[in-house]
């Protein structure tokens, strides 16, 4: 099944996050509007506010891109909040959708779904298949459940509602913030601000041997609308580079990439998290679509992007 999205109202949201900014200029790159709203406009965790916001709007299409994100830090210190919080956001957005009768609902999830040890790179009948991964485990709940609600609604309702899971992204409008941050922003904000201290070292977490895959934002968000126009399965899809870099080595081009001639020390008392997360996008790249922007080449525009954002950060 094929959906044109041309004249199609378009409710992303979270769309002052990365992602959700990522797919609002995407859809502007087909000529395409987007229907957005602040928490202002109506608070996702507020299962009443989302229903009267949908019924009043009426969507055609909705992209679940709103959650509660944060690295091993912040899933450690606020294990309720990011259960709850999520769990709200997409029970709340589903089920509204499904009164609402809207066409097309695509939510997006997290590699971090995923058993710890699972055979990699993963494969998306992994999923619920062993223990999740301990920092991060109440998020990846919430995220699993956001996917069985949208299976739920399918095979219940009839609806077609999407799912898929990247792996890790970076880009415009990232946080930086270093309590919640992910890894990627992290490095780059010690890099930049150990460069402009004279500092003769940098601190990364852990041992540096964990293996990470990464995936621009703008790939993500070209992924999201190409699933919306020409997807519409069960299989909640990953959605990935296809290649794996270890904390270390990306430490490394980052070091290069920002001009910080310092050492690396790795804190061997901070968590590593997850051994290895590559995921397998054998089933997307068969749909006809592959990412485009390589790790050496988006981390030069991500740096200028935060050269030029880096007043507006707050910690």
């Amino acid at each position: 099944m094929s959906l044109a999205l041309e004249g199609k109202k378009i409710f992303v949201t979270g769309h002052n996050g990365m992602v959700g900014s990522a797919i609002v200029r995407r859809l502007e790159q087909d000529g395409i509007g987007s229907l957005t709203a602040g928490r202002k406009d109506v608070d996702l965790r507020d299962q009443a506010g989302v229903r009267a916001f949908m019924e009043r709007e009426r969507p055609d299409v909705v992209v679940i891109a709103a959650a509660k994100v944060g690295g091993i830090h912040a899933n450690n210190t606020y294990p309720a909040d990011f259960i709850y919080e999520n769990l709200m956001i997409a029970s709340n957005l589903i089920e509204a959708a499904h009164r609402t009768d809207v066409q097309k609902l695509l939510f997006l999830g997290s590699s971090c779904i995923y058993p710890r040890l699972a055979p990699q790179p993963i494969n998306e009948d992994s999923l619920l298949t062993g223990p999740l991964e301990p920092t991060n485990e109440w998020y990846a709940l919430a995220k699993i459940s956001g996917i069985k609600l949208c299976q739920a609604y399918r095979k219940q309702h009839g609806r077609d509602y999407i799912s898929c899971q990247p792996t890790n992204l970076y880009g415009p409008n990232d946080n930086f913030n270093l309590s919640t941050s992910h890894v990627l922003p992290a490095l780059l904000r010690k890099a930049h601000e150990a460069k402009e201290s004279g500092a003769a070292s940098m601190s990364v977490w852990g041992t540096g041997t964990p293996r990470r895959e990464f995936l621009h934002v703008d790939d993500m968000a070209d992924a999201c609308v190409y699933l919306l126009r020409h997807y519409s399965g069960e299989v909640p899809l990953n959605v990935g580079w296809g290649e794996d870099i270890s904390i270390g080595e990306v430490a490394g081009l980052i070091k290069d990439t920002v001009g910080f001639g310092g050492e690396l020390v790795f804190d061997t008392s901070k968590p590593d998290g997850t051994p290895r997360k590559l995921l397998d996008t054998t089933r997307i790249n068969g749909l006809g679509w592959k990412p485009k922007i390589a790790l050496q080449d988006g981390l030069k525009g991500y740096y200028e992007w935060f050269l030029a954002h880096q007043a507006d950060f707050r910690d």
